[in-house]
């Protein structure tokens, strides 16, 4: 049995609307510039248990995210793979192992929950284990990735720049 979130997910909304929250179905906000505070999901993974700290703050509004493998993040990772300085025997396992993972394409690989409050941000996330290895893959290759410096954007002596 492949892991995948979608039971988790439907579970989740329903019950979200079983409690009368708002859910508004936003994009991750992982990246948001507010202060965030994350949920520990290892000890406490009972999304419940966040909600009820969003019920006790008087929130009714959640921000629902969750996401699906597609076969264009494994492509471009593959593409970041090729443009790499990979040593080739490391390249082969990593490049084997994206493959692999094409068997998870579509499914849910994770799902984020989420509310303001006072100016911080609450999170509820949680991730398969084999997105959180695709993750960890994608970082390896980047560390590698040769960066191509474009010649109409190296700086002219002096510290002028020109496009001339």
């Amino acid at each position: 049995m492949k892991q995948d979130l979608e039971t988790l997910k439907t579970e989740i909304l329903e019950y979200l609307e079983s409690k009368n929250f708002v859910v508004f179905r936003g994009c991750t906000r992982m990246a948001d510039s507010l202060p965030a505070v994350y949920w520990d999901t290892e000890r406490y993974p009972d999304y419940r248990q966040f909600l009820k700290v969003a019920r006790q703050a008087e929130v009714n509004i959640i921000v629902f995210h969750h996401r699906e493998l597609s076969s264009s993040f494994i492509d471009e990772t593959l593409d970041r793979l090729e443009n790499s300085e990979m040593p080739p025997e490391e390249y082969q396992g990593l490049e084997r192992r994206l493959r692999d993972l094409r068997a998870y394409e579509g499914f849910t690989c994770a799902l984020e929950m989420s509310f303001d409050y006072q100016g911080r941000l609450y999170l509820f996330a949680v991730r398969t284990s084999w997105f959180e290895e695709l993750l960890d893959i994608a970082d390896e290759i980047d560390e590698t990735v040769v960066e191509e410096e474009s010649d109409d954007e190296a700086p002219m002596g002096g510290g002028y720049f020109s496009r001339n």
